[in-house]
């Protein structure tokens, strides 16, 4: 049997080949192949990671292995900062980087390294994603930012680089479902619209708070008039009840909207 080589077999009896190793005392299984030759290409393969420095990060890609790539990150690794994860992370100073492909690096403050460790980070139309408890969440919740919020929009990545996920590089511009923060001459205004077919502007208010409120109130007339969706809804964390309410009874919404939701009750 070739060097780091293992028989095993399927429960129905098939029979397949693992390949694994010990380095700085940790033993490092490289996972399962169909033949005993490429598992002991994998296995020479990774020794030749662990023992040669001058093969990096940065320039081991493009990468043509037996090895998924994912491992070859985790042995640069932990050859190098001596922490060894299952997930494609490479620590930096100050930060790390989470590898998705080969050409793909996301970067992360190293507060979230030990949920980025255990969590796989996902991707699917563009939208990265974590599985946690069977459910699926977006990395981005993890700054505050509500699902399908738009990037330029309603936040934007300080930097201009939509790679780097550290805290001090996301802003966030709008905070509330439907709300869309306006600049008009240096003064800051807020428009609220929903969407029912079609965007229906519900007004333009002094305060992100109202303009979130006024979404919710307006999310409240619809679902009254008969109109079934199911609005997600603005927490106002700031107001207490009794101001929620206050606000609440006293947000103006608009008369055009009010008419649409008016012919929808007759209809």
């Amino acid at each position: 049997m070739l060097p780091g080589v293992y028989a095993a077999q399927k429960k129905d009896g098939t029979p397949y080949f693992r390949a694994g190793f010990h380095y700085k005392t940790r033993h490092i299984s490289l996972g399962s192949f169909s033949t005993e030759e490429l598992a002991g290409k994998a296995y020479a393969q990774a020794r030749r990671i662990v023992e040669t420095q001058e093969l990096t990060i940065h320039n081991f890609f493009p990468y043509n292995g037996v090895l998924t790539f994912e491992k070859v990150v985790s042995l640069i690794n932990f050859r190098d900062n001596n922490l060894y994860f299952h997930n494609p992370i490479y620590l930096r100073k100050g930060y790390f980087s989470y590898f998705l492909t080969p050409e793909t690096e996301l970067k992360f403050d190293i507060d979230d390294l030990f949920y980025y460790s255990g969590h796989r980070i996902m991707r699917r139309k563009g939208h990265l994603f974590v599985s946690d408890y069977g459910m699926q969440y977006s990395i981005l919740s993890r700054y505050g930012i509500r699902p399908y919020a738009v990037a330029g929009r309603d936040y934007r990545f300080a930097n201009g680089d939509a790679t780097d996920y550290r805290y001090s590089n996301i802003m966030i511009i709008n905070r509330f479902h439907g709300v869309v923060c306006l600049d008009k001459n240096g003064k800051k205004e807020y428009k609220t619209s929903i969407h029912i077919n079609g965007n229906y502007l519900i007004g333009i208010y002094s305060t992100e708070e109202e303009a979130a409120v006024a979404y919710n109130k307006a999310a409240d007339l619809a679902n009254e008039s008969g109109i079934p969706k199911n609005f997600p809804k603005n927490y106002i964390d700031t107001f207490q009840p009794e101001k929620y309410a206050k606000t609440y009874a006293d947000t103006h919404i608009s008369e055009k909207y009010l008419a649409y939701l008016a012919s929808v009750r007759k209809n």
